[in-house]
């Protein structure tokens, strides 16, 4: 299984910290966010005990690239970085393509597991990876929200009561649901082969679930509920509190 995780944008609501410098490798704790993640993601086993995942895809700007590359020779994991060649925000591919540009440049033909690389996390992923495992499909995952407001900024899905999703959409006016999605997925090999489709029947490109919106109405995609909470680091008062707060990954 290969591990995408999407480290390509520019962070612009946290600069001065990450003017010259991705989000991803800001530390928190005694190891950086992408540390946290690669590091837990590893303990996601198989029967034999060996990892899930046989390299970690890292998709950055160029703008950063380097500061990945540097990072990537100090890891013990199968590590490679995919530079998709945008140098702006502006000018930034959006997520789903930026997937479809990995997938493209490396020829990847395998179940994958993407992630959004700024995520600090209290619980392991791991059971995400098993959970998908059994299930068998495509699947994300999914948290309540209460606050209506913070629904329609995010993805939101409406499910059966064996989890498979009835209905996702990003960015809804008026949600459907309490049920908002982070930014965790897993492909199967054979899902993953029709990104390229979904690109072209007009799924939205910039927010990572818009593929899982599309993909849900063409086959059965399942969403487990998150185990625990998700800090997001938006700007710099949230990522100082993340700081002071953060304990480790819980496994």
């Amino acid at each position: 299984m290969k591990c995408l995780i999407l480290a390509a944008g520019y962070a612009t609501r946290l600069y001065p910290l990450t003017e010259n410098f991705p989000k991803p490798l800001l530390t928190v704790g005694e190891k950086t966010i992408l540390d946290w993640l690669i590091d837990d993601i590893d303990s996601a086993t198989g029967e034999n005990t060996k990892s899930y995942i046989d390299e970690y895809v890292v998709i950055s700007n160029h703008k950063y690239a380097s500061h990945f590359e540097n990072w990537a020779k100090e890891k013990k994991q199968n590590i490679t970085i995919v530079d998709d060649g945008t140098s702006t925000n502006e000018t930034r591919l959006g997520a789903v393509k930026d997937i479809q540009f990995a997938i493209s440049q490396l020829n990847l033909d395998d179940d994958m597991l993407v992630i959004a690389g700024d995520n600090v996390l209290d619980f392991s992923l791991a059971r995400f990876v098993h959970y998908a495992k059994e299930k068998n499909t495509s699947c994300i995952m999914r948290y309540y929200e209460a606050d209506d407001t913070k629904l329609t900024k995010c993805g939101v899905v409406t499910i059966d009561e064996n989890d498979k999703i009835l209905d996702m959409e990003e960015k809804p006016t008026n949600p459907k649901s309490n049920w908002c999605c982070p930014p965790f997925y897993y492909y199967t090999k054979a899902d993953a082969k029709l990104i390229h489709l979904g690109i072209e029947s007009g799924c939205g490109t910039d927010a990572p679930g818009s593929y899982i919106a599309w993909l849900c109405n063409q086959v059965p995609v399942h969403a487990m509920e998150m185990p625990g909470k998700r800090y997001d680091i938006g700007n710099l008062e949230s990522y100082h509190q993340v700081q002071r707060s953060y304990k480790g990954i819980k496994q």
